[in-house]
This record gives structure tokens, C-alpha cells and sequence, in this order.
């Protein structure tokens, strides 16, 4: 039976002459399926891309959560199957070239919760760094080596949320950077976090760091009990959270309605820029968002101008080899 609709608006689409094929690499997201029930019923065809692990572990929450998507709704809606298909890869093989005829590609995330110090305190700790970048930097660059020579072929495409845009843009490929809120990278993915040193615990610094914030917000949404990462040999502190002794992982367990809520500005945002003819280099969601980089600019800007005549005093006359004088007077 098919599952009875949650009512959220309908996404806004880019003008386009026809259906289009998505390319999702991360396909058993919360986002990915969020995405790809909107791109389903707009008439687009999907290829979501997933971990081996994800199609055979029953046991993982976001297998299961794709699983039910899959069975209880793109198997079962008239027309959607014929217009999906589920691709097994990972962040090193990328079987995709035939899929990236010019249409949009979106990327995948993993998020590692720790100080600078607390990441590079261990062997275990660094192999978290290792593999949150062979994720979240190097599959996306694999991802685009797979997918270019066919979009540089056709001459059009669209990856979002990678920023070659300058080398591409010669072969009409556009590239757009989407920056949702923080809660949506790190609530819709595995969380690992790295022992919490105590120079960084609460008792000795009063600041509020990333580490507290996320684990309230946890413990509000009733997240699952923290646990070491599978293949892991090391134990788990469930009375010290994600300021564990050990390292510790969780995947966020949300309320489909909750995260179809949570979800609901990014979706509509990849939905309306994805393909668009002249799209954003870099495009920002919700308020909150578009306020913080607002805030950011003014200060980078205030900063340059309290500093502008050290910036420009640098300046060398070609000739004479001296400094050029006068210069922060005419910026």
C-alpha cells in the first residue's frame, strides 16, 4: 500500500525542454530521498548511487530508512519505477560516465565532530580526517572526473556543490556550491566524534562549543544511544556523549516529518537551480544562512578597511624597485 502523502508544497523546477536525468551519489541520504521523491513526481529520472554496505545492511538505520523508500514507494508509484535505478559504488569506483548526459549531480557528506588537536591526537583519530576527506573531498573529485567527459561531450551539465566553474564553463557546464544550514550536514549523516580532550571540556573552557550544541540537539531528537564505529575496537561511554573517552558514532534517527520539514528549503533550492540555465555560483539557504554569510562579508569587509593601508603598502614600483607611495590613499 502506499504510503499516505506528508502535505509539504511542491518544489519549484528550473524551466527545462524536457525530463532530465539526476545523478544523486549519495543516494541513501535523507537528502537524496527527499530529492528524489520530488524529482519522481516531477517526471525526472533518478540514478542514486549507494554503498554495497547500504544495500545489503539491514542493520544500518539509513539502509533501513532507504530500503522502506524504496519498497514502499518507488515500487509502488505508478511511473517511478521505470524512472529510477540504484547504482552500487563507492567513494573510489565511479561507474556513472553513461548516466551524465548534461543533467544535474549532487555529492555526499560525512560528518566528524572534534578540535584540530583531538583529530590529530591518535592513529584512530587521524583515520577519521582520512576518511571524512576520501568522502566529503576526493569522492567528489572522483565523481567529477567520471561524470566531465560526458557533460564536456554534450556540452552542458550542471554538478552542484563543487567549485571548478572557471575550467568548465568553456564546454557550458555550470557549477553551483549550495551551502545549506550546518544542521542539515551534520543531521542527515553518520556522526563520528574523537575523544574529547580535557583542556576542551566544560569545566576549563567556558565557551560553547560545536561538540555541546550537537549533543543537546541529540538528546532533544532521542537519538539512538551512541556506540563505537562498526569494525572498531574500542569501547563507548554512554554517560559522557559525544565528550566520550573513545570515539563514538550515531546517525541522527528523525521523525519522517521532521526531516521532510528540516530537509524541505534545500530540497526546494537543488530543485529550482539544478540545471538552470544561468544558475549561482554559490547559493545559500534559508535565512538564518543568508544572514550569517551577510555578517561574515561585513566583517571581512570592515577588516580590510581597518588594515588597507598595511595590504597596500606591499606594493612594488616595477622600475625603480621601490615602495609605491600614495596607494591606500586612491583604494
Amino acid at each position: 500500500m502506499t504510503k499516505p502523502a506528508i502535505p509539504f508544497p511542491p518544489c519549484k523546477f528550473a524551466a527545462h525542454s524536457g525530463p532530465r536525468v539526476w545523478l544523486l551519489t549519495s543516494g541513501a541520504s535523507p537528502v537524496s530521498i527527499n530529492l528524489c521523491r520530488q524529482l519522481l513526481a516531477h517526471g525526472d529520472s533518478v540514478v542514486l548511487c549507494i554503498k554495497p554496505s547500504e544495500a545489503t545492511d539491514d542493520s544500518s538505520a539509513r539502509a533501513v530508512d532507504f530500503s522502506a523508500f524504496w519498497d514502499e514507494e518507488v515500487l509502488v508509484r505508478q511511473g517511478w519505477r521505470s524512472r529510477a535505478r540504484i547504482e552500487e559504488m563507492d567513494a573510489r569506483s565511479c561507474p556513472i560516465p553513461q548516466y551524465s548526459h548534461g543533467d544535474p549531480l549532487m555529492d555526499a557528506q560525512l560528518a566528524i565532530i572534534g578540535t584540530v588537536e583531538e583529530l590529530g591526537a591518535s592513529l584512530r583519530t587521524t583515520a577519521l580526517i582520512r576518511d571524512q576527506f576520501e568522502t566529503n573531498y576526493f569522492g567528489h573529485v572522483n565523481m567529477i572526473k567520471a561524470a566531465l567527459p560526458s557533460m564536456r561531450e554534450n556540452r552542458s551539465g550542471h554538478p552542484d556543490i563543487w567549485s571548478l566553474g572557471y575550467e568548465v564553463a568553456p564546454f557550458n557546464i555550470k557549477v553551483t556550491i549550495v551551502q545549506p544550514n550546518v544542521e542539515i550536514n551534520v543531521l542527515t549523516n553518520p556522526i563520528t566524534a574523537a575523544p574529547q580532550q580535557p583542556q576542551y571540556s566544560r569545566d576549563k573552557n567556558p565557551a560553547p562549543l560545536f561538540r555541546e550544541i550537537i549533543e543537546g540537539l541529540l538528546r532533544r531528537l532521542n537519538s539512538p544511544p551512541l556506540a563505537a564505529p562498526s569494525g572498531s575496537s574500542e569501547g563507548h561511554d554512554d554517560s559522557g556523549g559525544l565528550s566520550s573517552d573513545d570515539v563514538v558514532a550515531t546517525y541522527p534517527q528523525l521523525s519522517e516529518y521532521t526531516r521532510r520539514q528540516l530537509l524541505a528549503e534545500t530540497i526546494n533550492a537543488l530543485t529550482a537551480i539544478g540545471g538552470h540555465d544561468n544558475p549561482p555560483a554559490r547559493h545559500i539557504v534559508g535565512h538564518e544562512g543568508v544572514a550569517s554569510v551577510k555578517e561574515k562579508l561585513k566583517t571581512v569587509s570592515e577588516e580590510l578597511e581597518d588594515f588597507v593601508e598595511a595590504s597596500c603598502a606591499v606594493d612594488i614600483d616595477g622600475e625603480s624597485g621601490s615602495l609605491q607611495q600614495g596607494e591606500a590613499d586612491n583604494v
